[in-house]
């Protein structure tokens, strides 16, 4: 299977917040922009695997700033890393505002992924080739990421996570 390289798979979403979206407060629901997130780093998903694919888990979500009504909101994702059948969606999200049009990181979230074939059995992933210094270093965490999830789920053993314990090693 070749290799991709994250800019295959980058989407990008950009919309306005209206006031059905907003709490008490006239900023975004954290439901709301979830959603978003969900959306556009499955669609990263499926550029990458050109298959169907399931969330299987939601591993990060700093919501660092709100978001008020009228904002326009636009939301980037795009594969991290690839294992064998699952696959790592980072998304950045960005905050145009309103009044001076300066634009400003809002949230971040970590998604995985599942490619699965029609009969919903996990399928495998072409890999991942990352270019620029920012993706090299997510596809490094990535998998530091995934060791420390297997070990505190209980499917790997913490001297087996290569990776995590040379963070600590150092």
């Amino acid at each position: 299977m070749q290799a991709k390289k994250p800019s295959e798979s980058r989407t990008i979403m950009t919309d306005m917040v209206l006031p059905s979206e907003t709490n008490p407060l006239n900023n975004l629901f954290g439901g709301e922009l979830l959603a978003r997130m969900d959306r556009a780093a499955s669609i990263a998903a499926r550029r990458h695997s050109r298959r169907i694919t399931v969330t299987a888990s939601v591993n990060h979500v700093a919501f660092n700033q709100s978001v008020p009504v009228g904002s326009v909101l636009t939301v980037e994702a795009a594969v991290s890393r690839a294992f064998t059948t699952s696959m790592e969606v980072y998304i950045d999200v960005w905050m145009e505002d309103r009044y001076n049009g300066k634009r400003s990181k809002a949230n971040e979230a970590i998604y995985t992924f599942v490619a699965v074939d029609e009969t919903g059995k996990p399928t495998e992933v072409p890999p991942l080739e990352p270019e620029s210094a920012l993706e090299k270093e997510r596809f490094d965490a990535a998998l530091r990421r995934k060791q420390l999830s297997l070990v505190l789920a209980g499917k790997m053993k913490p001297k087996e996570a290569t990776e995590l314990r040379a963070l600590f090693m150092e």
